[in-house]
């Protein structure tokens, strides 16, 4: 009996990737990107930007169907336990979101083997990329929910409002946690072996995103967006001050909380990178 608790404590040890493996992986896949020409970074962004709009699509048609039948509390976990779907395309799919890339692309800056020259080039290529592929979901959803008559215009405004209706310094302390998140998402994914986890995993941390109304930059912003072109009251400063806080937010949180903790924490331990 002893023997046999032992050979499984040994393979489910075996099966765990240790945190060497899982850092050279990241800083290799941060690498990766940071070399990749800009055209494909630009369009790999755009695509994460488009893709993870389903969020809000999905999120807005629950608003809408559970309006009068469930109470704010039920209504509040439901849309957040479908907040994932467009992250699962994302994540799954390898496009380049702004919210990973705080912490991939930062690890080899970390570890000599990229410039923090190339780390602005990417991150501007891809936040870029990434909002012009939300304001264009935000743009077409908000004609075809309402015509299809799956969405009512106000359930727009409501996850807007959601977002907007915060002091900035609240706004940028939940964009930390959100940015943090994210980071904790790339590691954890890093660390799975196999889709089936994968799925898990970015729908257990998203879901915390989306059950906390928590700000992150781009689903965020086709969000926003989508309550600015839905006519909700919705103003060019509202994105604006949403957009400034949710992005430096997002890059704190990913970039100190997770990718210098984590690289900090591995190389101490003199584990080689």
């Amino acid at each position: 009996m002893a023997t046999d608790l032992q050979a499984q404590a040994s393979e489910e040890t075996a099966a765990k990737k240790p945190s060497q493996e899982i850092l050279r992986s990241e800083i290799m896949e941060g690498a990766d990107a940071l070399d990749r020409p800009f055209v494909a970074l630009f369009i790999s962004g755009l695509s994460a930007g488009l893709d993870i709009g389903f969020s809000l699509f999905v999120a807005g048609v629950v608003l809408t169907r559970t309006s009068g039948t469930f109470d704010e509390a039920t209504r509040r976990f439901v849309v957040g336990g479908v907040y994932a779907v467009g992250f699962i395309f994302v994540v799954l799919g390898r496009s380049e979101l702004f919210t990973e890339q705080t912490t991939l692309a930062v690890l080899p800056v970390l570890n000599g083997r990229a410039t923090v020259k190339a780390l602005a080039r990417l991150w501007a290529t891809v936040y870029i990329a990434n909002l012009l592929g939300a304001a264009a979901f935000a743009a077409l959803v908000v004609q075809v929910g309402p015509a299809l008559g799956i969405i009512d215009r106000r359930a727009f405004g409501e996850l807007a409002r959601a977002l907007t209706d915060h002091s900035s310094d609240v706004m940028f302390g939940s964009a930390v946690l959100a940015g943090w998140l994210m980071g904790l998402l790339s590691w954890l994914v890093a660390a799975s072996r196999d889709t089936i986890s994968q799925i898990v995993l970015v729908w257990l941390i998203t879901t915390v995103i989306g059950v906390g109304r928590l700000h992150h930059v781009v689903v965020g912003s086709v969000e926003v967006l989508a309550g600015a072109f839905a006519g909700e009251g919705i103003s060019a400063t509202d994105f604006g001050r949403f957009a400034l806080w949710a992005t430096l937010g997002n890059a704190v949180g990913g970039s100190f909380f997770v990718a210098f903790i984590k690289y900090s924490y591995v190389i101490r331990g003199k584990v080689p990178a």
